[in-house]
Order: C-alpha cells, then sequence, then structure tokens
C-alpha cells in the first residue's frame, strides 16, 4: 500500500494516541492525575528527594546507593564548568536572539569541541548526555546573565545543581526555601511522557545521529508557544489582566474572541496537573512573602476559567503558576523556558538512550490529500 492511500479516518492529527515507542521510564495517568518517574509518583519525589537523584533514576532505572550517588553528584559538578570558547559565544550572541534561540545554538557548537561527539556507540551517547545534563544550568545562568547586561557567574562547587542554577542564574545564593522551590521545579519538569520535544529527540536519535542533535532538535520544539513556551505567555496574560477585580471582564473579553487562556487544559490531563498542584502552593508562599497581587489575581482566573468560562474538565496545567514562581525568584520571563529544558535535559537524555538500545528509524506516512495526476507539464513560455 503505498504512501496516501490509507482511509482517511485512519489519520491522526498530532499523532493523538498513537503509540510510538515502549518506556520504562515515566507515565502520565491523565484520569487520574499522577505522574511517575520509574515508578515513582512526583509528590514524593517532590517532598524526599533532589533533582540529582531523579537525574540519576531516570537515566539509570533505580534510585542511586550512597556510591553511585555520590559519583554521580562529583561527575555533574566536574563537568558543570564551561570551556572559555562557549562563555565566548554566550557573550557575542548576547540580547539580540530569544534565549531558546541562544540555547539552542550553545548545544549545538559543543559538538564541535567534542572530537568524539560522531561516535554512536551507546556509552559515548550516555557520556555526552551527563555532560549536557552537567552543563545545562551553567549555559542557561550564564544566558541570563548576558541578557540582563551582567557578568557571568562561574558554578560554586559547594552548591547542590539546583542552588547552583539559582545562583549562577540571579547572583544570589538561595536561602533553604528558595533552594527547595528551584530543586522542585527542575524535578517536576524533568520528564513528561512522549511530550513533542522528546519525540523530537527520539526522531533525531533514530537516525544514529549524535546526542548534541538529539537535544538540539529536543531545544528547538520546546521553543514553541504550545509547549515550553506557554509558561512566558501565561504570565503575561495574568499580569495584562492586573487587579483580582479586573479578572472576570478580561476573560469574557477573551473567551468571547475564542481566545485561547494560556495555562489552562493539557493534551494528557482530564483532572488538576498534579505538577501545578504542586507549584500553586509554592506561589502563593511568595505571594505571603512578597505581597504581590500576582498571584491573587492567578487565583480568580482559575476559579473563573474551571466554574464559568472554561470547557468543561480544564484546569491549569503546570505553566499557568511556574511563571508567578520565576518572577518572583527574580528570572526574567525570557529564560521560563530556558528553565523548563534544565529540567528537561534528564528526561530527554534517559529517553533517547533507552530508545537508541532498540533503535527503528521514525518513518510515519502521511495521508495525500493533492491532485492524483499524471498533471501535464506546460513549459514556462506557454503559461498564461
Amino acid at each position: 500500500m503505498n504512501e496516501g492511500s490509507e482511509a482517511k479516518e485512519e489519520l491522526r492529527r498530532g499523532l493523538e494516541g498513537v503509540l510510538a515507542a515502549e518506556t520504562r521510564i515515566g507515565y502520565v495517568n491523565g484520569s487520574d492525575g499522577k505522574l511517575f518517574y520509574r515508578g515513582y509518583e512526583i509528590n514524593s519525589l517532590v517532598e524526599q528527594s533532589n533533582y540529582e537523584e531523579v537525574s540519576y533514576l531516570l537515566l539509570y532505572g533505580h534510585l542511586p546507593k550512597r556510591g553511585e550517588y555520590e559519583e554521580y553528584v562529583k561527575r555533574l559538578r566536574e563537568e558543570m564548568p564551561l570551556p572559555d570558547e562557549v562563555l565566548s559565544l554566550i557573550k557575542n550572541i548576547g540580547g539580540r536572539t530569544h534565549p531558546m534561540s541562544a540555547l539552542r545554538t550553545v548545544i549545538s557548537y559543543l559538538s564541535v569541541l567534542d572530537s568524539m561527539e560522531s561516535d554512536s556507540s551507546t556509552k559515548n551517547q550516555e557520556r555526552i548526555g551527563i555532560s549536557l545534563i552537567a552543563r545545562m544550568p551553567s549555559i542557561v545562568g550564564a544566558i541570563h546573565r548576558v541578557y540582563s547586561g551582567k557578568e557571568i557567574i562561574k558554578p560554586d562547587p559547594e552548591l547542590g545543581y539546583a542552588s547552583n542554577f539559582f545562583y549562577m542564574s540571579t547572583g544570589a545564593r538561595p536561602d533553604p526555601v528558595e533552594s527547595k522551590i528551584m530543586d522542585t521545579a527542575l524535578i517536576i519538569h524533568a520528564d513528561h511522557g512522549m511530550n513533542a520535544s522528546t519525540f523530537s529527540a527520539l526522531v533525531t536519535i533514530s537516525t544514529m545521529a549524535d546526542m548534541y542533535s538529539a537535544i538540539t532538535s529536543a531545544i528547538g520544539t520546546l521553543k514553541g508557544p504550545l509547549h515550553g513556551g506557554a509558561n512566558e505567555r501565561a504570565l503575561k496574560m495574568i499580569q495584562s489582566v492586573g487587579r483580582p477585580e479586573n479578572a472576570e471582564k478580561a476573560l469574557k473579553v477573551m473567551t468571547d474572541k475564542g481566545e485561547r487562556v494560556m495555562g489552562f487544559g493539557h493534551r494528557v490531563y482530564k483532572v488538576y496537573d498534579p505538577r501545578a498542584k504542586i507549584l500553586k502552593r509554592y506561589a502563593e508562599y511568595f505571594a505571603e512573602r512578597k505581597g504581590n497581587e500576582t498571584f491573587k489575581t492567578a487565583q480568580i482566573i482559575e476559579e473563573l476559567m474551571i466554574n464559568k468560562y472554561g470547557e468543561r474538565g480544564i484546569f491549569p496545567n503546570v505553566d499557568f503558576y511556574s511563571g508567578i514562581i520565576y518572577d518572583a525568584m527574580g528570572f526574567r520571563t525570557e529564560i521560563f523556558t530556558p528553565i523548563f529544558a534544565t529540567g528537561r535535559i534528564s528526561g530527554w537524555v534517559a529517553r533517547a538512550l533507552e530508545y537508541s538500545t532498540e533503535n527503528r528509524l521514525f518513518r510515519p506516512k502521511a495521508l495525500y490529500v493533492g491532485e492524483k495526476g499524471p498533471r501535464k507539464y506546460i513549459p514556462i513560455q506557454d503559461r498564461d
């Protein structure tokens, strides 16, 4: 059967519901609002673990023993500093493009500095993957500093992964609560089923391309406003509403125009996104600590969307409250999606490695709906 001859009703736009791979890494139970990493529920990991441990879990399938944990943390710490060539590239890019474009460029450039980048063996791909996990907070932190017109800060070997990221981005060492919130944000973004950016990484790795290429593909996909970029737009929407008493009028205008209210609804979750529940608590913490009205406005928007203006079963997703938190922590709006990528890097690498062990080149079909032909070729001088 040639491409395009299938019955039209077989078309699944966006590949929705199509099984494309097997995985042991993560599972999203959309009907019950549950998220699992290797069988561990996300709430359990957020409360008891840290990002380094979760990263190891995603890669290797089990929580590390003390020796394994210490070795993995040591490896991340050693790989975290960036080569001078990379720092120069980040400085040269400056604020001339979106930080996600800068991040995509830097990841791709790292392959130029790696003489073994074309070795497609699993061992080498794992080496590259761990190096990228280690360097991601340094890269995003440096991009944030340059975009803010400030000097780049090198990692502090005394700080953990999340705390170092906060420090390299903001210039301040986080207090214990800020450190926990940063760690939590990275953990809940670490993996999430066969999302668009993860699928991009798998498509690329399935060609036996290198891990740099796979992660570059993922970052390019994450940039889009319907994926990672939604957190920027969600915060801007909340801020445009302004005071809590403006929420109902603003939502009525948006819904009457058929505009999408960013931060609500999810392709998988049919109930409240468990990640949004976690982040909502921290957004409330910052509202009480700093006294701004953004969280109060968000609460009113949520209530109105659930009970009045939203479709049945529409709830906040992870993007709705994450932007409020990042803004309160001192991050620029443009850096929200790179923060997402800093957490998701472990999931991308883990899934790419998993898929490559039983690799099958992705080659879906498209339903052809153009002219059947054969059409007669008309020379250019005879065309009207």
